[in-house]
């Protein structure tokens, strides 16, 4: 019942009422990653994808949870979908990491049970410069304007990984784009419509359509994969609202994952040699829910000297997607230290992936020893393995914005 055929099979039976949707059919569910890994592998093209969509909803509104578990999920949707909540938790956030470098903080913490080990163990880096700081509203292209894109800024990446945010505008701008970046964007719902919380999730979508429509450009860019992915089906999600059917599916069309957008544009900016092996991740919801792989391969690769290198089991999800890593952590981290592996068997100087959801929990377990000297497929490892917890995890654009303007590698 944990395979999606299964879990369609389930649906089939609780939809000509043969089943309750509480109890197992809600623990089957509850159990998917979401990852989308079935809809691209599937032969016969069933949209596996739409199904769990329109299945969670049904669950969060008739199945009663237990009281520890909904107010768990009521306080990671009482912060994460906000900016000013973040930026205010940033706060003590930043004196709990130099806390935690007293050994009996660290000691304390790392005896936390289940959810509470797993939120504290994937704590973003808090730097309150980052948190606080705001990117321009508008920047202009350097030469010959191409194109005026604007861009989401998101709601934990613009907070915890706003350098991210920084790097996306100088890269944009450096290949002429004129970057529009308003301040007064909120949430586009990504984390709520994954999680099933369908009504807070289409109100975000309704919002962040009629702010960004406003501005007249030629690209709505997205730098997280569970954004693009949300914002991409808005049409589909608001098909049936006649008021936002045609304005949702116009936005829609015109969202674009930032490689695409540096894929179809000639490069411009000279890019100077960057001298590493860097390991590419597939973000589920960049590869698997809007098939965006080959472009940031190939946007990585116009780097002179750069090798790029492909994980084993690529289109195995790390264990991330959405919040699943926080309300399912024991599979979660079975899949965590299963990348992690695999990244360790390439032997990388760098590893990138298009998702901060992913970074984190990619980070996470490179931090960890290597599990009995072996590699994800069982083999030994061919001499003593190095340490990882220091290898640099960034977002495709920090490389190449540091190609760009012949910087260091950043080290987050």
């Amino acid at each position: 019942m944990d395979s999606p055929r299964g879990r369609i099979y389930l649906m089939n039976l609780a939809e000509k009422g043969e089943i309750a949707l509480d109890g197992p059919f809600t623990e089957h569910i509850d159990a998917c990653l979401g990852c989308m890994a079935c809809v691209t592998a599937c032969p016969s093209g069933v949209q596996y994808d739409k199904l769990l969509e329109s299945v969670r909803p049904q669950i969060e509104r008739n199945v009663p949870r237990a009281p520890a578990d909904r107010a768990f999920r009521e306080a990671i949707f009482a912060l994460f979908p906000y900016k000013r909540r973040l930026r205010a938790a940033a706060v003590p956030g930043a004196l709990y990491q130099k806390l935690r470098a007293v050994p009996a903080v660290r000691a304390l913490a790392a005896r936390l049970p289940g959810r509470l080990g797993a939120l504290e163990s994937l704590l973003p880096p808090v730097s309150l410069r980052e948190a606080f700081a705001r990117l321009p509203e508008r920047t202009p292209a350097v030469g010959e304007r191409h194109a005026t894109v604007a861009l989401l800024t998101g709601c934990v990446q613009d907070v915890f990984f706003h350098r991210v945010n920084e790097a996306t505008v100088r890269v944009l701008a450096a290949e002429g784009c004129d970057v529009l970046a308003p301040r007064d964007q909120q949430c586009c719902g990504a984390l709520e419509l994954h999680a099933g919380r369908e009504d807070d999730a289409l109100a975000r979508a309704r919002r962040t359509i009629a702010r960004f429509e406003a501005l007249g450009v030629d690209s709505v860019v997205a730098n997280v994969a569970g954004c693009g992915s949300s914002m991409k089906d808005y049409g589909h999600l608001l098909a049936d609202d006649p008021e936002w059917a045609d304005r949702a599916a116009a936005f829609s069309a015109k969202v674009r994952d930032v490689h695409e957008v540096l894929a179809e544009l000639p490069p411009r900016a000279p890019r100077h040699p960057i001298r590493a092996k860097v390991a590419y991740h597939d973000a589920c919801h960049l590869g698997h829910a809007q098939g965006v792989r080959a472009q940031p391969r190939a946007v990585l690769r116009t780097i002179p000297e750069l090798e790029v290198v492909d994980i084993p089991e690529a289109a195995l999800c790390c264990g991330s997607a959405g919040i699943y890593n926080m309300v399912m952590p024991h599979p979660a981290s079975e899949l965590g230290a299963r990348k992690a592996a695999n990244i360790r068997s390439v032997r990388p100087d760098v590893v990138v992936t298009a998702n901060p959801g992913c970074l984190l929990q990619i980070g996470k377990h490179l931090a960890a020893p290597a599990m009995d000297g072996e590699t994800a497929d069982g083999r030994a490892q061919q001499g003593p393995e190095p340490d990882r917890a220091g290898i640099p995890l960034l977002h495709p654009v920090q490389l190449l914005d540091a190609s760009i303007r012949s910087a260091p590698i950043p080290r987050t």
